[in-house]
């Protein structure tokens, strides 16, 4: 009986066992974002969406899942020949989508390294029509031909291409010198041409400031020299009507003349003296005056205290 019994446990602990087991193979949860594909005795059955879903042990196989968002795959730098046979290393970058599960799973073995591949071909393919200015400078262009081609060409296996990306293009060593050799000599260039800019204009406002600078002191200038002369014109105007007021005499007039022979004598370049002939006559006045002075009343006649010779 004690035999029994134990057999008896041992039956109900594997049939436990077993239907655990059954209910783990039956019970499956897929995940948001995945899907799975379900075949039925090796048909594709359906496609598990994401919740809780129930298998048949035994009878339905859930192949590995899907991952239904958007995959970014960088593939190694590609060699491509340019359309003037020089070799660039080309690095791209591709981002695609899973929209047809069941596409994906049994319409090609190797999704992802049918991309690569696919990309390389076509990468070849335009940029072999390029030369290497034109494949430097054109990225969008090559970017919107290889994501045309990728996309029609994944479209049958339930993948969607959403954009291409040129992640760098490396031109041979050699080219590469020439091309920073050339960089620098247009820098220089560029250089060289606004430094002159910049010395010419220099010089033009130098030029215009000078000009200004004549301008404001020849104006200066003539504003001083009419401010003196009309200063002049109001003192000779002032002396004349000065002398005319007090009605002078030849006499007045050459004896002030004598006044100033001194001071016209003080100028070192003075070696020629003009005098009018006015003063002459003046002279003789005044030489008149001074001997009828001498000369005087007789001796009886000259006042007490008076000398006849004048010192």
């Amino acid at each position: 009986m004690q035999t029994s019994g134990l057999g008896l446990t041992v039956v109900l602990v594997v049939l436990a066992i077993f239907v655990i087991i059954v209910l783990l193979r039956s019970v499956r949860i897929v995940p948001q974002a995945r899907a799975g594909i379900v075949e039925r005795l090796g048909k594709y059955h359906r496609t598990l969406l994401p919740g809780l879903t129930i298998l048949i042990p035994f009878v339905d196989r859930l192949l590995p899942m899907l991952d239904l968002r958007e995959q970014v795959v960088s593939f190694p730098p590609q060699p491509v020949i340019t359309e003037d046979n020089l070799v660039v290393s080309i690095d791209t970058v591709v981002y695609f989508q899973i929209t047809e599960p069941r596409a994906a799973t049994y319409e090609i073995a190797n999704y992802i390294q049918a991309v690569e591949q696919l990309t390389t071909t076509t990468l070849r393919n335009v940029v072999g029509g390029l030369n290497l200015e034109e494949a430097l400078t054109s990225r969008d262009q090559i970017n919107g031909q290889l994501r045309g081609v990728l996309d029609e060409a994944t479209g049958k296996w339930g993948i969607r291409v959403s954009r291409v990306e040129l992640k760098a293009i490396d031109p041979p060593l050699s080219i590469q010198d020439s091309m920073e050799k050339q960089m620098r000599a247009e820098r220089d260039r560029r250089a060289a041409i606004l430094t002159a800019e910049g010395t010419k204009q220099s010089a033009i406002l130098t030029a215009e400031g000078q000009r200004q600078a004549s301008i404001l002191k020849a104006e200066g200038d003539a504003k001083a020299a009419i401010l003196r002369a009309d200063g002049e014109s109001a003192a000779i105007q002032k002396v004349f009507d000065a002398i005319h007021a007090g009605k002078p005499d030849q006499k007045l007039l050459a004896y002030q003349y004598l006044q100033m022979l001194p001071k016209i004598a003080e100028g070192t370049a003075n070696k020629l003296w003009i005098i009018p002939s006015e003063v002459g006559e003046a002279l003789k006045g005044i030489g008149g005056a001074l001997g009828n002075f001498n000369e005087g009343p007789g001796d009886d006649q000259k006042p007490e205290g008076t000398s006849s010779t004048l010192m």
